[in-house]
């Protein structure tokens, strides 16, 4: 670090105890601690005449279905976006929400961020919400009838509305998944996610109750105990499940006193919720794929209790008429609809015959490892892909192309035992530029819905899987992968020899939605081919073509003079011209 006539500056590396000794130092005279985040507790007291002008969202607005306890109605936030109410839950099929937990999810699931809205003071929604009742009074499910209650709101729905994305915030306790054959709720969703091209999001489920003595010593492992694994339907594969992530690690009462440390949140910034169980799915495969806020939980020094006012996601409440507009919860399911909002969001950005194998695919495309999770667990592979999945969506270039990051998409079909071959148009100044150190990536996803069958122990019954590699032709490329295909001896073939993100070919290929991210730090001498294999086990139908969706994603953002959007988009028009004269 610089040395100055009257500064000098060093950096040191120390345990918990040497900081302690460092802070206390006498000569220590100021001291800028990491900053603190909190939720703003005069949102809770927000009064309908505070309220702008809600319009109604557009007239071709895309659907999103709530399934979960109903919605309060009439809540001034969310009438304007409600197009249909419905309760599905014999005997009194009731539509209204009693227990406060419908309505809850609704209002993250309409307008994403409420805290980001309530400090703009911009309520504009910009999608149409769906209500169906399948939880009781209580926020809970006959678990006898949910499948059949669940797949009737859903059949309704897509029939009525042609609504493809559905949030379905339930785990059944009773139901957690200990590896084995697929059951239940999930195989429901996997089944009706293929047959009716729609998108669930699911959270993992909470793990309500920690034992003290492991929120006090053994955070995070303990969200890597058997007691903590996924509920169902979180295990499905057709699905996207969603896991917690804290935003806030202030209570209440840390922000009034906030030189008081008897408050210690479980959980910092970005790091895990300390109720959210984690994964992972059939034969391994990762989940959740995503993560996004859900909450926190703090610890009294004193006292022992768990605490978890300020902490919670600020969403709509019930009882709004009691002059209660907004409230806080916490939960994985006030995560899911974080997401389900950007998914139904992207909808209105792609072509209306895309899929949701699409949708998929560049949700994943564009999420990034939280830091504070990485550090959390020290990069093991293993535990962030239980934990955290691919990470948080960053919406920043989701929704369209720029100059710095160009996202490159295909829908297609693949018969078994075939390859398709995709090369990548990296132009020159991808590797070239000012600044040759700086941070480029490649992300490739897919996604794809196959058939399931929960007669065996491998569920899914297609197997589509990706790699990245480097070749000197097309034919090189499709030799080497030709010639390994029937023995599987194409899996062992290495892929691209770059840093690399998380996660290798292996435990990526489990999911139906896969990605990896390539750091790129030097020019490549070869040209890159994305290779998408069908090889689908012995037992399973190979008649059909599996359908799929891939994304390659360019990113050059330290780049000032990227211009990959004008320079991708010509040596794509220019490889059309050419095959048209051939």
């Amino acid at each position: 670090l610089p040395r100055l006539p009257n500064l000098v500056l060093y950096r040191v590396r120390l345990n918990g105890d040497q900081a302690k000794q460092l802070l206390r130092h006498r000569d220590a005279r100021t001291v800028d601690l990491p900053p603190r985040f909190g939720l703003e507790l005069q949102a809770l007291r927000l009064d309908i005449k505070d309220l702008p002008d809600i319009p109604p969202p557009p007239i071709n607005a895309p659907f999103i279905a709530i399934l979960d306890s109903g919605i309060a109605a009439s809540h001034p936030l969310l009438n304007s976006a409600l197009a249909d109410a419905q309760g599905f839950l014999p005997p009194d099929r009731e539509a209204h929400d009693n227990a406060g937990h419908g309505t809850h999810v609704a209002g993250i699931a309409l307008y994403g961020d409420i805290e980001e809205c309530y400090q703009s003071q911009i309520f504009a929604p910009r999608l149409r919400l769906l209500s169906g009742r399948i939880l009781d009074g209580n926020a809970d499910a006959n678990t006898r009838l949910i499948e059949n209650v669940v797949e009737e709101a859903v059949r309704y729905f897509h029939e009525q509305y042609r609504c493809r994305v559905f949030n379905l915030s339930y785990g059944d306790l009773n139901k957690p998944y200990h590896g084995g054959r697929q059951r239940g709720l999930a195989y429901t969703l996997d089944r009706l996610s293929r047959e009716l091209d729609i998108l669930f999001i699911v959270p993992t489920g909470n793990f309500p109750d920690v034992p003290l003595d492991w929120l006090q010593h053994e955070y995070p492992a303990y969200l890597l105990k058997p007691e903590a694994q996924l509920l169902d339907p979180a295990p499905a594969l057709n699905v996207l499940t969603v896991g917690g992530i804290a935003r806030w690690d202030q209570t209440a009462n840390s922000i009034r006193w906030p030189h008081d440390p008897r408050e210690q949140p479980i959980a910092q910034r970005d790091q895990p919720s300390p109720f959210s169980r984690c994964g992972a799915s059939v034969k391994g495969a990762i989940k959740p794929e995503l993560v996004a806020h859900g909450g926190n939980w703090a610890l009294h020094q004193v006292t022992g209790e768990v605490i978890g006012r300020g902490l919670g996601e600020l969403s709509t409440c019930k009882d709004f008429a009691e002059g209660r507009l907004l409230a806080e919860k916490s939960g994985t399911s006030f995560a899911a609809p974080h997401i389900a909002h950007i998914a139904a969001r992207l909808l209105d950005e792609l072509p209306v015959d895309a899929s949701m194998n699409l949708v998929r695919a560049l949700l994943v495309a564009n999420a990034r490892m939280p830091h504070a999770s990485s550090e959390l667990f020290g990069n093991d592979e293993d535990k962030l892909a239980q934990t955290v999945g691919y990470g948080m969506v960053d919406t920043a270039g989701l929704y369209r192309s720029t100059e710095e990051q160009v996202i490159l998409i295909a829908e297609t079909a693949l018969g078994n035992k075939r390859h398709h071959f995709y090369e990548i148009p990296v132009p020159e100044s991808f590797y070239g530029g000012s600044r040759r150190s700086r941070k480029r990536e490649i992300t490739v996803a897919l996604a794809h819905y196959p058939p399931v069958k929960t007669t065996r122990l491998d569920y899914k019954a297609a197997r589509l899987e990706f790699r990245l590699v480097e070749a000197d032709s097309l034919d090189e490329c499709s030799t080497m992968f030709d010639r390994d295909t029937p023995e599987n001896e194409y899996q062992n073939l290495k892929e691209l020899n770059t840093s690399k993100a998380f996660y290798g070919a292996k435990k990526r290929s489990k999911g139906t939605v896969q990605a990896s991210t390539w750091v790129i730090k030097r020019a490549r001498q070869k040209r890159l081919f994305v290779v998408v294999t069908r090889n689908d086990f012995g037992w399973a139908e190979q008649d059909a073509e599996e359908r799929y969706a891939l994304v390659i994603r360019l990113s050059d953002r330290e780049n000032e003079e990227a211009r990959l959007y004008t320079q991708i988009n010509a040596r794509l028009q220019a490889r059309e011209r050419a095959r048209v004269r051939v």
